[in-house]
């Protein structure tokens, strides 16, 4: 169907015969970044995987640092680029934002992270496309741990969970702007009970609800924004690719700013 029309046009048609309109592939099914051994792995897609090779690395990397492999010391994470409003606000190490979603406190909180983001990026990634899960992953885990530092100013704060209440706040939107109000309906169903689990979770002692909350409300607010993938080379495209090359480059220049300060100060 033509996306300009609504006429009814065949597969290999590239111009609309009717309108004029040009017309391909949806950017969705272009920007998966593509499964892992050919699929023999379900759900693995290189998107997700990387980010699982990141948090893994820096989890032997503070464990080593901090001399433990089950609980992480805290001032290990901290030198590991911690959200810790003392540093945030009077250091100016505003980095942290980003490098806190990255590390995680134990084995448990990063076989549990893990897990969850196994399961729940790759459906979010097949929905919304790389470029935009980029976007609210890296969106959802800053605003996560700055309403930490403004909620919870004197504990530190680490973890993916921000960006994975992100990541479920995006699919929340995804059903309330679905064209189908049955699968909408749906879809808002089962991404709610993951919302309320993990809100009852948050009640733990040592859990940060602020982040959660603030992942949450921003993943939503992306994706709401965001809608799903347009036509393959349209201008919304094109932004949402800058804006994931943005997000790109901030982590890593957050990590550059991290180990600047590692190397003079930790």
């Amino acid at each position: 169907m033509c996306p300009h029309c609504r006429a009814f046009i065949t597969t290999s048609d590239r111009v609309c015969p009717y309108c004029g309109e040009r017309v391909g592939a949806r950017a969705v099914d272009r920007q998966q970044s593509g499964e892992i051994l050919g699929g023999l792995i379900p759900h693995a897609h290189f998107t997700t995987v990387l980010i699982l090779l990141i948090n893994a690395g820096f989890y032997a990397a503070t464990a080593w640092y901090g001399g433990s492999w089950i609980n992480i010391d805290g001032n290990a994470l901290r030198a590991f680029g911690a959200k810790d409003a003392y540093d945030i606000v009077l250091q100016h190490e505003w980095w942290r934002l980003v490098t806190a979603g990255f590390l995680h406190g134990g084995l448990l909180h990063i076989l549990m992270n893990s897990w969850v983001l196994f399961d729940l990026a790759p459906q979010v990634e097949e929905m919304f496309g790389a470029s935009r899960m980029w976007v609210i992953y890296f969106v959802s885990s800053v605003g996560g741990f700055y309403l930490s530092n403004l909620w919870n100013p004197r504990s530190l704060s680490v973890g993916a969970s921000a960006a994975l209440c992100g990541l479920i706040g995006a699919m929340i939107a995804l059903g309330v702007t679905h064209h189908s109000a049955a699968m909408g309906a749906a879809i808002r169903s089962t991404y709610m009970r993951w919302a309320i689990y993990i809100l009852i979770f948050s009640f733990l002692p040592g859990v940060d609800m602020a982040a959660h909350i603030g992942g949450g409300i921003t993943g939503f607010a992306v994706a709401y924004l965001a809608g799903t993938p347009r036509y393959e080379g349209s201008p919304v495209e094109r932004l949402w690719q800058a804006g994931a090359l943005i997000c790109l480059g901030l982590t890593g220049l957050s990590f550059a700013l991290w180990w600047a300060w590692f190397s003079h100060t930790a």
